[in-house]
């Protein structure tokens, strides 16, 4: 077996399955495993991704906030074991792969456009549409 080979398959064993589909411009909030002294508890960073770098175990996500009037980034290894939990709380749509631009905003500058469709379920926009078809012709047929 050759050793590129032999690391990839080191490395699958270790990838975390239990990942969101998520992207640059989305609002995350990672749930992070802090140990201090002898106890762990879990503290949460939300905040705008604004950049990810990297394949396979060393991927990594950059992420951003504004704080009590100060900015503050982190950059998070996607499939650390300290990372507890990963929710997408809110879908952006942008046109560009790194947002470096939003560090130096505040205020509405500082928005991401969200997006409308949820990227993983098609089929239930699909459904609205024709619930919103069939009322429309309801209401037509009705005067």
């Amino acid at each position: 077996m050759k050793r590129s080979a032999l690391i990839d398959k080191l490395e699958s064993d270790q990838l975390k399955k239990d990942i969101p589909p998520f992207q640059v411009g989305d609002t995350v909030r990672v749930h992070m495993r802090i140990i201090e002294g002898d106890k762990e508890r879990v503290q949460m960073f939300t905040g705008t991704v604004i950049a990810r770098k990297g394949s396979g175990l060393s991927e990594t996500f950059s992420m951003h906030r504004v704080a009590y009037g100060e900015g503050m980034e982190r950059v998070f290894m996607l499939h650390s074991p300290r990372i507890a939990k990963i929710e997408v709380t809110k879908e952006g749509h942008v046109r560009r792969s790194k947002l470096y631009y939003l560090r130096g905003t505040s205020g509405k500058a500082s928005k991401v456009k969200g997006r409308f469709m949820n990227r993983s379920s098609t089929n239930t926009s699909e459904a609205q549409k024709n619930t919103v078809q069939e009322s429309v012709t309801n209401a037509s047929s009705a005067e």
